[in-house]
């Protein structure tokens, strides 16, 4: 499967971000729909009110408060009392909506995300760079804050923008239309290559994808668990802080050139506001000086002039806006692209019960993109129901790399896999992956509980009577046994009541969830090194119950060590891409060739292993 090309979405980031609200929540869509028209409009009703207010003050001195001018003050004074009160309570209000509204749309995203990278039934997208920088971008990792805030902060800033300037633009009208028409010209004029210029910023930003995830992930080293130990055994951390800051500005440097160069444009652009308002607020001192309009005029139009000012001017707020904007259509781009790609390898023909009679690798072979040079080539083998296989080679044979191809994870890049004769990537690829259970070489730790980690076949409806059975049959059974809350137990420490499982222990809950999804119905089982982290003990009880426990299954043990093989029907050796000897284990040490070979290096390594045991145990 290789993931398609991203196409070209046109709608803009804007429009996405009041969609995605929309979508999220009507009722809060609403609700910050009536905020953006409170928001413009009660600054401007305050500043007419006032100014009322002002115009009202000399009749009321001359005739006092019980006359008619007096009580037109204390009207207006009323007025502008109760519309400042509500202005007051815009601060509170938006809050509320933007913590709700912000949760909504981050769950939205969230599940979206989640589905989209969910959708494609193999994994090579998530090696896909592009793929990644977008995910990244979607998810906020490269700004350190969250596209989910990005809606509610569109919705403020056109209730501080558009509804303002459009009030106040008609406010001016009212008192000459050639000032409001010429006052919304120069706005809309300045505000343009602004608008540009930050989106440009934004770019930027994006741009630098790479390095901005580098930077994360040297930073995660200092606290996440898997490199705790190595970071503080070496004493990595000054690196560390040293290597995020070096990709860090590696990845911020063309955003703050880019920040510069818009900064120049906003002190020119606010250069050309500040001329035009010092000549509007002139020519209204001028006309109030000459008695041509009312005091209560001048009041109400001179504080409007700075109100406004915002409608031409660029703030840090702004920038961010807008690189959360950005962030927006990798979100619908990840969506809609691999949900594409998930069709691509997805059949219809029915997987499950499959295989009845052969699987078949059919001159196969697979190179990573990028690579020079094949994993698999020209590969043959067939795997019989039923029987099983034990696989060897050298570390980088591609055993691991065969295995992924089997179960769908990804495609041959050459040849083809057939189930009965039909070739897999006709079949449904999620019905085929649930026909095989692997314990792969780097199994996952979920902090989940047991019951969880060991029935994941079940989808968190595991049944308890396989449960058991599982366990018994990879020996598990002890474990859950010493657990606290026995199934309930979530298996790790960073959780209350949670515990910690030794490497051993890991392994057998990760055998016992392939031995799970046997027994729920998977027709083939693969166990990739499944004794890496027993003990001798293990190892050995395991390799006396290998024929109980793949009895009946078509399955293949991959594994470094050939006691581990020795019991399969058949053993295949993997080298240089290929299948190049293929037998029982009799049938391949009687052949002389690369298995024997390697059987007698470990049998010799092993018999040395003891003998030395057994001197330093005599001489002591």
């Amino acid at each position: 499967m290789r993931v398609p090309t991203l196409t070209r979405v046109t709608a803009s980031p804007r429009t996405r971000a009041l969609l995605l609200l929309w979508r999220s929540s009507r009722a809060l869509s609403v609700a910050a729909a009536a905020f953006v028209v409170a928001e413009g409009a009660l600054p401007v009703l305050v500043l007419v009110a006032m100014g009322r207010v002002t115009g009202a003050i000399p009749g009321a001195v001359e005739h006092g408060l019980s006359s008619p001018a007096g009580h037109r003050l204390l009207l207006d004074l009323a007025e502008a009392g109760v519309i400042y009160a509500l202005s007051l309570l815009r601060g509170p209000v938006e809050d509320a909506i933007t913590a709700a509204a912000t949760a909504r749309v981050d769950a939205v995203m969230q599940r979206r995300l989640v589905s989209a990278v969910c959708a494609p039934a193999g994994i090579e997208h998530l090696e896909d760079r592009e793929v990644l920088n977008q995910l990244a971008s979607a998810r906020g990792e490269l700004l350190g804050s969250q596209p989910a805030g990005a809606p509610l902060a569109l919705v403020s800033q056109l209730g501080d923008r558009l509804t303002g300037v459009l009030a106040c633009a008609a406010l001016a009208i009212g008192f000459h239309w050639w000032l409001g028409v010429g006052l919304l010209a120069v706005w809309l004029g300045v505000r343009r290559p602004l608008a540009d210029g930050m989106r440009l910023q934004a770019s930027r930003v994006r741009s630098a994808a790479e390095p901005m995830r580098r930077s994360w992930y040297m930073l995660g080293l200092a606290w996440k668990p898997p490199a705790a130990k190595e970071v503080r055994m070496f004493g990595l951390g000054d690196w560390i802080a040293e290597r995020h800051r070096d990709e860090w500005l590696k990845g911020i440097q063309p955003g703050w050139d880019g920040l510069r160069r818009l900064q120049r444009s906003a002190w020119i652009t606010g250069g050309v506001v500040l001329v035009t308002y010092a000549i509007v607020a002139g020519w209204l001192g001028w006309a109030g000086y000459h008695d041509q309009i009312s005091l209560r005029t001048l009041a109400t139009m001179l504080p409007m002039l700075p109100t406004s000012m915002a409608a031409g001017s660029i703030s840090y707020a702004d920038i961010s806006l807008e690189q959360l904007l950005s962030a927006l259509p990798d979100l619908d781009s990840l969506t809609s692209r691999l949900a594409r790609s998930g069709s691509l390898s997805a059949g219809g023909a029915p997987a499950s019960g499959l295989p009845r009679e052969l699987v078949s690798f059919d001159r196969v072979g697979f190179t990573y993109p990028g690579a020079a040079s094949s994993v698999l080539s020209e590969l043959d083998l067939e795997l019989r129901v039923g029987h099983s296989l034990g696989l060897v080679g050298v570390n980088g044979a591609g055993k691991t790399t065969l295995v992924t191809l089997l179960a769908g994870m990804r495609e041959p890049t050459a040849g083809r896999i057939t189930v009965d004769g039909r070739p897999l990537n006709e079949l449904s690829a999620r019905e085929w992956q649930r026909q095989v259970a692997v314990v792969y070489q780097d199994f996952a730790r979920l902090p989940l509980t047991a019951a969880e980690n060991v029935g994941l076949f079940g989808a968190g409806a595991a049944e308890p009577a396989l449960l058991e059975r599982a366990a018994e049959q990879a020996g598990a059974t002890d474990i859950i046994a010493s657990l606290a809350r026995g199934w309930d137990t979530v298996l790790s420490p960073h959780y209350a009541g949670g515990v910690d499982l030794s490497g051993g222990q890991w392994q057998r809950i990760a055998l016992a969830r392939a031995l799970y999804a046997v027994s729920a119905g998977a027709r083939v089982l693969v166990l990739d090194e499944p004794t890496a982290q027993l003990d001798v003990r293990g190892e050995a009880a395991f390799y006396e119950r290998f024929l109980e426990l793949t009895a009946g299954v078509t399955s293949i043990v991959i594994s470094h060590r050939f006691a581990s093989v020795r019991r399969a029907n058949r053993i295949a050796v993997l080298d240089g891409g290929h299948i190049t000897e293929l037998g029982t284990h009799e049938q391949l040490l009687a052949g002389g060739g690369t298995y024997a070979h390697m059987f007698k290096l470990q049998a010799e390594r092993f018999a040395a292993d003891a003998d030395g045991t057994r001197s330093e145990a005599g001489g002591r």
